[in-house]
Parts: C-alpha cells; sequence; structure tokens
C-alpha cells in the first residue's frame, strides 16, 4: 500500500512502499531459476552496502511505469536494498510540455505545440525547483535511476552530486522521424552525462547513445500485486458489475461475451479507433459480444494532461454512433481515489474479459498486454514497440501489423470468436510466456548486473 501523493504541486514526494519477500515468486519458479534469483539478491545486498537506490519519477499512480515501479522496489526493499522512490511534482505547464516530449518520441506531433526556448523555459523552470531538494537526498555512491522525460534535468546536477546516474526510458519508435529527432535533440544535452541508459528495445535507443552505456531491461510484472492476483468468479462479477463504472453504454452485460480494450485515455492507445472498428463491422461479430473501452479517471493521473480531452472526444464518437452500435459498446472510467480497489477493479475487468485488445498506434511495452496474457486471456494488439516482442503472433495472440486497419482487427477477433477452444489454448499459451519472460525476478537480475558494471566503473 503506498502513500498518497498531491503530484500537481511544486514539491517532491516520497512514496511509501512496503518491502515485499522476493521469496514469494519461487511457487511459481523453477528450482533452477529460484536459485538464480537467490544467489543475485544476495550479490545484490552485498554490491550495494552502504549506499541508497533512488528511483524518480513524475507520478505514483496511473500507467505501466507507476506500476512497475510499485512492484520492483517492494521487491528490492524486501531483499534488504535500501531503495526509496521519489515523485516529482509540477504544474500543468510543465506536464503539457513532458507530453509533448512522450509523443514527440513515438513520432506524433501530439498537441503539435512546439520544443522551444519556451518549452524549454517551462520545463527548466519546474526542474530547478527540484534540483536542490533532489540533491540534498543523494550522496556520493549512490545509484539513481531517472524515469522518463520528466527527470532528464536532473542527470547532471546528480552527477556533481558524485551519484551513478541512469536514465530509464519506457517510450520510443522503432523508426525515427522529425517527430522523434525533434524530441530526442529537446533532451539530449541533459541526458548525455547520464552513466548508463535503459530501454525496452534496442531500436528505440537514439544513435548517440553509445553501445557501451546501453542496458535493455524489459519491464515485468508481479503476479501478486491488487491487479494480478487470482480472483473468485464471485469477486470478478461484483468488481465488473459495481455501480458508477459505466460512463456510456448500459451496464455491462451479465450474459454474452466481452472484448475489452484498458488503457489511458491517450490517442496512442487510439480508443477511438477501436471503437469506430467495432461499430462499423458489427455485422461481422457474434450478436453476444459486446466491447469494453476502460480508462482511469480523466483527473486521476497527475502526468496526463490530454486524458479527459480524449476521453471526451470517445464520449461523443459513442453519442454519434447508430442506435445498435451504441446498445453493445460500453465506455468505463474507472476511479483513481482508491488505487488498491482501482487495480482489482482492471483486474476484474481482464478476467471476465473473453478477449483483450491493444490497438495501440506506438507502444513502449505495454503492461496491459502482460497482465491479461497472465490471465490467460488470448490478446488481439497492434505489432508495434515492445508488443512485438511479448506476443508470438498465433501462438499467445495475434498481431496486427497495421494498426489502423480496423477491418483486420474485427476480422481477428471474428476468427478467435468463432473457436473457443482455440481462445482457451492461445490464452494458455500467453500465460506461460509471461511466466517465462516477464517476471520480477528477471528483471531485478538484470538490474544487479548492471549496478555491478556500473560500481566496478565507478562511473559517476
Amino acid at each position: 500500500m503506498t502513500r498518497q501523493t498531491t503530484e500537481l504541486a511544486p514539491g517532491v514526494f516520497d512514496v511509501d512502499v512496503v518491502p515485499v519477500a522476493l521469496e514469494r515468486l519461487a511457487p511459481l519458479l523453477s528450482p533452477e531459476r529460484v536459485a538464480r534469483m537467490r544467489a543475485y539478491a544476495a550479490a545484490g545486498n552485498e554490491l550495494l552496502g552502504g549506499r541508497t537506490v533512488w528511483c524518480v519519477n513524475s507520478t505514483a499512480r496511473g500507467g505501466g511505469v507507476a506500476e512497475m515501479l510499485h512492484t520492483l522496489v517492494a521487491y528490492a526493499a524486501g531483499t534488504g536494498v535500501d531503495i526509496r522512490w521519489l515523485v516529482l511534482g509540477g504544474d500543468p505547464e510543465f506536464f503539457a510540455v513532458t507530453k509533448r516530449l512522450h509523443n514527440r518520441l513515438h513520432g506524433v506531433a501530439g498537441d503539435a505545440g512546439p520544443l522551444d526556448a519556451g518549452a524549454r523555459a517551462t520545463y527548466d523552470a519546474t526542474l530547478a525547483r527540484h534540483r536542490d531538494e533532489v540533491a540534498a537526498r543523494v550522496r556520493a555512491g549512490d545509484i539513481v535511476l531517472l524515469h522518463d522525460p520528466q527527470t532528464a534535468g536532473l542527470v547532471e546536477c546528480l552527477r556533481e552530486r558524485g551519484a551513478l546516474v541512469v536514465w530509464r526510458c519506457h517510450i520510443g519508435l522503432d523508426e525515427r522521424n522529425a517527430h522523434t529527432s525533434e524530441g530526442w535533440a529537446f533532451l539530449r544535452p541533459m541526458l548525455e552525462p547520464a552513466a548508463a541508459f535503459i530501454f525496452s528495445r534496442t531500436q528505440f535507443a537514439p544513435e548517440w547513445v553509445g553501445r557501451d552505456r546501453l542496458w535493455i531491461i524489459p519491464p515485468s510484472l508481479d503476479p501478486f500485486s491488487q491487479k494480478n492476483v487470482d480472483l473468485s468468479a464471485h469477486d470478478v462479477d461484483d468488481l465488473v458489475h459495481r455501480d458508477g463504472l459505466v460512463v456510456e453504454g448500459g451496464p455491462l452485460p451479465r450474459e454474452g461475451r466481452a472484448v475489452l480494450q484498458v488503457s489511458r485515455w491517450d490517442r496512442l492507445k487510439d480508443m477511438a479507433g477501436v471503437q469506430a472498428a467495432f461499430a462499423e463491422h458489427l455485422g461481422e461479430l457474434p450478436a453476444d459480444v459486446h466491447l469494453v473501452l476502460a480508462g482511469p479517471e480523466a483527473d486521476g493521473v497527475a502526468d496526463d494532461p490530454e486524458a479527459a480531452e480524449v476521453l471526451g472526444e470517445c464520449r461523443r464518437q459513442w453519442a454519434s454512433l447508430p442506435a445498435p452500435a451504441r446498445d453493445r459498446i460500453h465506455l468505463v472510467s474507472v476511479p483513481m481515489d482508491d488505487l488498491d480497489h482501482n487495480a482489482r477493479t482492471v483486474n476484474a475487468l481482464q478476467r471476465w474479459a473473453t478477449i483483450v485488445v491493444q490497438k495501440s498506434l506506438a507502444e513502449g511495452f505495454g503492461l496491459t498486454v502482460t497482465e491479461p496474457m497472465w490471465k490467460s486471456r488470448p490478446v488481439v494488439a497492434s505489432a508495434v514497440g515492445g508488443i512485438r516482442d511479448q506476443v508470438e503472433h498465433g501462438v499467445s495472440g495475434l498481431l496486427l501489423d497495421d494498426p489502423h486497419d480496423g477491418a483486420k482487427l474485427v476480422e481477428a477477433l471474428a476468427w478467435l470468436l468463432a473457436d473457443p477452444g482455440r481462445c482457451a489454448e492461445m490464452g494458455r499459451q500467453a500465460h506461460l510466456r509471461v511466466q517465462d519472460r516477464y517476471l520480477a525476478d528477471r528483471h531485478l537480475i538484470q538490474y544487479v548486473d548492471l549496478f555491478a558494471q556500473l560500481i566496478a566503473k565507478g562511473d559517476a
């Protein structure tokens, strides 16, 4: 359980995370993996003795980065490592600039606003308020993991403090275009002093990041978090059909089947595209199939200023659809006031769904793909970014070569829905894929290897 933070404010906030024993993973792992996990946990403790590991990002709630940090910080603390998590507050102007950077690194214009001297001044003003407070906490020799563009402006001052500074980027695009070049040009002067860079895919790293400083570490999932823990059929039913979740459309059906997409209200997740495809090709799907688009409360994620606008667009789009489509499409807004309850609701939705979709136009990794795969749900997803690494096409899910092609999405859904046995086998393979590649033991082992290299080089 974490302490709530007030992130739309100028300060730096601690996130309190309860340590969790890494041994909790042991029943899910082979004996060889358990032995390796234990050996690395012991080695990490010895390696980091006297040092603090700092994780710094811009929100403790909403989205995959916060989700991942809750898991990793808890497990690392459970091994005895001194690890802390700091959240940088910011005003709407700052988050408008960082959202612009987020979109540019994903290869799109976003709000089409400039990354000019004015944007630089807005960004620098916020980071200037944070530098002294963060630097005062960090000692020489500590390791600092800075996450995403919101933190880039801290690299130089923390290096000067004598810390080993790593910048971890959770976003990116396999190809380069003018938008990605503009985003990296803005960030590069701040990032170049970093001792190491972590990306989810090699293709995401810009060419100026030397391969001797580049680490590829995909995210991981915690099977025991509220988002992923087993739920009874009764709990699933209660959570899915709770009053107040649906903001457009009728109550979620108690009979029939559901296709679900869970994501932020972000244009790159293309909720509107899923809705349009389902409505346009409604007659190609069985009559008992409904579509559910679920995201967090639009004002519940501090560093995502476009959420309310995107949700509003989806609601207006829903209202314009023919009545037969409106009857089978439901927009869900999951409250963010209680993070555990939010996670359990998403968990229930994913377990309740027959198929889960992730029609992203760009994706850094996509824990909203990993999560339903763990729950043995077949996934139909765009072949973009880290989704390509997770889903084996035709084995553990289906990949769409063109994320804009709504007809192909519906064709894939219809093919799966026509054969429940095929759905079940693909879901089983999806679960095994996550168990093999995307649990926290692998993730933490990679971090120990990184820390060992940094300390050996003394690269502060």
